[in-house]
């Protein structure tokens, strides 16, 4: 499938793992990658050119990795109050893309941060959801899904950043949406130890992904405990790393139900036969980091 990656990878590093899992994924095809921004005075990243850095954050990715090919890295708006009144490049790119005909390669959007660049093409032409699919990571706790940790209360952070948007994707566009809500991504945890033995064997790749961690870190006297959630990792999981013989999301559970309203606070609201989509419990945790630890390694090699 085509895979267009859209990554607030001046933020949390979870969002590079993914970028290079899916650079190393074969199965897909990444027509380019979209730098995005975070919230205003960010803690990870408190600048006024957060897009602009996560777009320097994945070419400084792209170098480390040494590919001799690689897609384009794209900018999108640094806040959202820098949204113009016409169709950005980027918007046009994404419209452009989903409205190609010389391939039958489904489209997903990928999606590990907030949605503005998504929102702002489906804004411009609504007609391109039925040509794309999104996968998304963000959305606070569903209250009938299983719980593997208590709900945090608070709002999610993918979904605070830009909550017009996300609202505009679930409650005024045909997209289908496949959604890992917050109680999902944090499933892909991975101890230190294991993440550092891991990456100390993966070259240049490896140590430039332990040099993002440990800036992230450092920030907190206890270095924010003995584990990390690679929480962006899905979107791997979820395209690229599909059942054979007939394609699909078969090793991570989930449940269909009719794309609910989504209010400013972050609740669902039912909204009975409307479009249906996928809600994610588990993820395949074990296929996940496997794949990125197998990839990386023969990378390295």
């Amino acid at each position: 499938m085509r895979v267009i990656c859209d990554n607030d990878f001046s933020g949390d590093p979870d969002g590079l793992f993914q970028l290079a899992h899916h650079l190393l994924s074969p199965s897909v095809t990444i027509p380019f990658i979209v730098g995005s921004h975070i919230h205003v005075d960010d803690f990870l990243d408190g600048s006024r050119t957060q897009a602009d850095n996560a777009a320097a954050r994945a070419l400084a990715l792209i170098a480390a990795m040494g590919l001799s090919q690689a897609p384009e890295v794209l900018i999108g708006v640094n806040a959202v109050s820098d949204i113009g009144s016409s169709p950005s490049a980027l918007t046009r790119r994404i419209i452009a893309e989903a409205e190609r005909d010389d391939t039958d390669l489904p489209l997903v959007y990928a999606a590990g941060a907030g949605l503005t660049e998504l929102a702002e093409a489906l804004r411009a032409a609504p007609h391109i959801a039925g040509r794309m699919r999104l996968a998304w990571i963000g959305g606070p706790e569903w209250e009938e899904t299983p719980l593997p940790v208590p709900s945090r209360g608070s709002w999610e952070y993918n979904f605070h950043i830009d909550i017009a948007a996300t609202q505009f994707v679930f409650n005024d566009s045909g997209i289908e949406i496949w959604q890992v809500p917050r109680q999902t991504y944090r499933q892909v945890m991975v101890s230190m130890p294991e993440l550092e033995r891991a990456l100390e064997g993966a070259g240049s790749l490896g140590t430039f992904l332990l040099d993002a961690l440990s800036d992230v870190r450092h920030r907190w006297p206890d270095h924010m405990g003995e584990t990390f959630i690679l929480g962006d990792n899905p979107l791997v999981t979820l395209t690229a790393l599909m059942s054979s013989f007939e394609p699909d999301t078969s090793s991570s559970a989930y449940v269909v139900r009719p794309t609910p309203m989504v209010t400013a606070d972050g609740t669902y609201n039912p909204r009975p036969g409307a479009r249906p989509m996928r809600i994610f419990n588990e993820i395949d945790t074990r296929l996940t980091l496997a794949d990125m630890f197998a990839k990386f390694a023969r990378h390295a090699a």
